[in-house]
């Protein structure tokens, strides 16, 4: 199916309310809705295959769980045409769990969740600085998270 999909207003509707709490039950969201369990059924199958709704994520406090180090770091490369295999060596590092092609000062932009700094200290200096196309990184360490939120999604 193409992910050139029109979506009405009852599709925007859904994806709002799947954003807000996306344990909702399909029939508890078409009471929402006033349509059919079904129907809310049927339109989550279509913009899955159409490549919107990816699937859904359960929101954890990383911080209870022992990973008291949250860090960005801006990477610089030493050819921008090495991109592609540098995102490939990255995603193998498991603490990345966001990885951005960006303009401005940095080639690339990633997000590193670790237990603490020793761990952090390991990736930056035995595993990203090996990888073959890394000139160097720019460390900034988070010290809160003032919020998080998604888009507002509006027809």
């Amino acid at each position: 199916m193409s992910s050139e999909l029109n979506l009405d207003k009852l599709d925007l509707q859904i994806i709002q309310h799947m954003i807000e709490d996306a344990q909702v039950s399909y029939a508890d969201l078409g009471k929402k809705l006033f349509v059919s369990g079904g129907t809310i059924h049927v339109r989550i199958k279509k913009m899955q295959e159409a490549g919107i709704v990816k699937g859904t994520k359960l929101k954890v406090d990383l911080r209870k769980l022992g990973y008291d180090v949250i860090a960005f770091i801006g990477i610089f490369l030493k050819e921008s045409s090495l991109y592609d295999n540098v995102a490939k060596e990255l995603q193998k590092v498991p603490e990345i769990v966001r990885l951005n092609y960006t303009t401005g000062n940095y080639s690339m932009f990633a997000e590193i969740v670790c237990k603490d700094i020793n761990q952090l200290r390991f990736i930056l200096h035995d595993q990203l600085q090996k990888i073959k196309g890394i000139e160097r990184t720019d460390t900034i360490i988070s010290l809160e998270e003032s919020f998080s939120r998604n888009v507002k999604i509006t027809s």
